[in-house]
């Protein structure tokens, strides 16, 4: 399959349907003053038609039908044509101006995990960025996604670079937009954790599937975007509508504890936070809504009493006592590792045949 965008045949210049009004009218040896007297007109305005100014609307098409024995259709289409064209020589000057938008975006990157068709010219494929982006214009890009107000600017991630950030976060909207979803359903949503949670012990195809399929029947939209260069996040939360969500994973890291608490801490901001509010999240995580999101993945996946009574017993150190803590809470042992690594009650050399290295197939 090619990717690119081929050239399609656009004419440089059209004949303006003025001059083959006067064409005809020098034909038929009539005056542009006898044709205006014919179709009860202006001298002036059949001046101003001839002369480029003034369009020839569909009932000065049918006075000319009547008089000229021209039809209707062809004037309309003759000015159709006429101003699509000048339209389209009017957007090719203004996406030379765009080139320079186009400079700061990682376009390779992006033509390479074919989110856009690699374009024959760079006005082109500015304006193949603009249409994956669903916005007119740079100045359009920069009030959605640069302006003081939006909430991405919130994140810091989002502004060490913006640009990769908001590539990466579109095709995420795009991916959830595609994705049909029941009504959001707190309750049921609450259910489909508990759910998920059991799937961390199922293989990469199983859990992946399983857990879109389980997330989309209580009102979020789950997917899985691969990380691009100079996207240093792990996952964002946020609402596309005030009855659906969307949790997106870069699959960043590629061990399955990542994976999981990533998600369950990105469920946390659906169940904790505002609708209006966007998370994205990279390894600062210092703010305190995402320290409420950090505690409530945790004790998801691992219940708080059971956590203590494990770390208390100093058996950690331990793959079979692991294994084992794992098995009865119905979970991969490698949610354990994972958290025992990070709060450093064991080296992060230690009990790795415990953890599990993913992938996932995206579209």
């Amino acid at each position: 399959m090619n990717n690119n965008i081929k050239n399609e045949y656009r004419p440089d210049a059209v004949t303006p349907p003025g001059e083959t009004l006067q064409e005809i009218l020098v034909t038929m040896g009539m005056t542009k003053a006898e044709l205006a007297d014919r179709i009860g007109r202006t001298p002036k305005h059949i001046g101003e038609i001839i002369k480029h100014g003034s369009p020839i609307t569909p009932t000065t098409a049918m006075e000319l039908e009547k008089v000229l024995g021209t039809p209707a259709s062809f004037w309309n289409s003759r000015e159709r044509r006429y101003r699509e064209i000048l339209a389209r020589q009017q957007e090719e000057k203004r996406l030379q101006n765009e080139v320079r938008w186009l400079k700061i975006f990682p376009v390779t990157a992006l033509i390479k995990a074919k989110w856009i068709q690699k374009a024959v010219d760079k006005s082109a494929q500015a304006s193949e960025l603009l249409r994956f982006f669903g916005v007119a214009s740079s100045k359009q890009w920069e009030k959605i996604w640069l302006a003081p107000s939006t909430a991405y600017r919130k994140s810091k991630s989002f502004k060490t670079k913006p640009e990769a950030c908001s590539a990466w976060l579109r095709k995420g909207e795009l991916q959830a937009m595609a994705i049909d979803c029941a009504p959001f359903d707190r309750n049921k949503f609450t259910d489909s954790l508990v759910k998920i949670r059991n799937l961390t012990r199922k293989a990469p195809e199983q859990f992946g599937p399983a857990s879109v399929e389980l997330c989309a029947a209580s009102g979020v939209a789950l997917v899985f975007t691969p990380s691009i260069k100079g996207v240093p996040v792990y996952g964002a939360t946020c609402w596309l509508t005030p009855g659906k969500a969307m949790i997106q994973l870069s699959l960043r890291g590629k061990y399955e504890d990542m994976l999981w608490f990533t998600f369950f801490h990105e469920a946390g901001h659906i169940l904790l936070h505002g609708k209006k509010e966007i998370f994205i999240e990279s390894e600062d995580r210092q703010d305190e809504k995402e320290q409420a999101a950090d505690r409530f993945a945790a004790n998801f996946l691992i219940p708080q009493p059971a956590w203590k009574k494990f770390v208390k017993s100093e058996k950690f150190k331990n793959q079979a006592a692991v294994e084992l803590f794992a098995k009865e809470l119905n979970i991969a042992p490698t949610v354990v590792v994972g958290r025992l690594q990070h709060e450093g009650l064991i080296p992060f050399s230690h009990l790795n045949g415990l953890r599990r290295r993913f992938e996932i197939k995206t579209k």
